[in-house]
């Protein structure tokens, strides 16, 4: 009887410790690099996600002013910015399009969870996530350094 009881206690426990390793480990999206993220582990500092497309003007002209907005954020730690193209595409199409236009910042590819937002009806988008894990809002319309740090730090 005490060996049922013991095998019956080990195999809670690894049942319990597996459920809590897969909850854990679960990941709300991609980036084209690889890594993984979830949203939790981002709270304590700003998510900045902007929506692209190749065809809209105003996206690509952006984008330098992104890549400053990433670099800084870099350096102070206190916000991460991703990209998101606004139209399907596969992997290769997407590392394409940010090599011809130098994106540096991470482009998601994967959304496993749905993302805290509805996608944007209008190009440019960018959606801001408080370091509470709150959605702080939607900005629309091209973007620069100065609009970007004042949205982050106006809160």
């Amino acid at each position: 009887m005490k060996k049922i009881l013991l095998y019956l206690v080990v195999g809670i426990s690894t049942l319990v410790l597996g459920v809590t390793y897969q909850l854990n480990s679960k990941y709300d999206f991609t980036t084209l690099d690889g890594s993984t993220y979830q949203f939790k582990e981002l709270e304590g500092k700003w998510v900045v996600i902007n929506y692209f497309a190749e065809w809209c003007a105003p996206c690509l002209r952006e984008i330098p002013e992104l890549n400053e907005f990433k670099e800084l954020t870099d350096n102070n730690q206190n916000a991460i910015l991703f990209g998101v193209s606004y139209d399907a595409m596969q992997d290769h199409e997407l590392s394409l399009l940010a090599e011809k236009y130098k994106i540096a910042f991470p482009l998601i590819n994967n959304v496993e969870t749905a993302l805290p937002f509805d996608a944007p009806k209008y190009l440019p988008a960018t959606y801001l996530i408080r370091p509470d894990g709150t959605l702080a809002g939607q900005l629309l319309g091209e973007q620069n350094i100065t609009s970007l740090t004042q949205a982050i730090s106006g809160e």
